[in-house]
């Protein structure tokens, strides 16, 4: 696994920690019951999923354009850049997939029941909570991956870096070639 995978890893799970600690104390200190947090979070968190959504695919959609600026520059990038890009377009699937379920789920009446035992309350705001935690991360892993692939492609491309790693061997025996000509 690569720097910039581990690096978004590490960035996704710090803040699902973060947002799930934070709002897991609010909710202990806030001093309601569970069924009324859970009836006051539910809009949120259902924006939350849908915020989640939208930018996922929309970020599937443009690592379309990514690829084809990879494909289309003259320079030819390893393999790992395109692993890399796959890794991305596979967390964003995922994201995308757990986010329906959860705006779904979420989506339940279950506040409006007068049959439900009130314990299921509280497993059901915590869990909630939860999983808009993991979607904040998720979302924020996924946008640490692509800003790091695009900075990649930007040095190659853009800026005209011939030593960088997700180069081809080829790439660099050629710009060694002409350094040497001129």
């Amino acid at each position: 696994m690569n720097a910039i995978i581990k690096r978004a890893i590490v960035g996704g799970v710090v803040s699902t920690i973060v947002m799930g600690t934070g709002t897991f104390i609010l909710g202990k200190l806030s001093g309601y019951k569970a069924r009324e947090l859970l009836v006051d979070s539910m809009s949120g968190i259902n924006m939350l999923c849908n915020t989640v959504i939208l930018g996922a695919v929309t970020i599937l959609a443009l690592m379309l354009t990514l690829l084809s600026i990879s494909r289309a520059s003259k320079t030819s990038l390893t393999k790992r850049h395109y692993k890399d890009v796959l890794i991305i377009a596979k967390s964003d699937t995922v994201l995308i997939v757990v986010a329906v379920i959860t705006f779904l789920m979420l989506n339940l009446p279950i506040s409006e029941s007068q049959q439900v035992d009130p314990s299921w309350y509280q497993i059901i705001y915590y869990s909630s909570l939860g999983m808009a935690s993991i979607l904040g991360g998720g979302l924020i892993a996924v946008v640490m991956m692509l800003y790091g692939t695009i900075a990649n492609v930007i040095l190659i491309v853009g800026l005209g870096v011939t030593d960088h790693p997700i180069l081809s061997k080829e790439d660099e025996e050629e710009a060694e070639k002409r350094k040497e000509q001129e």
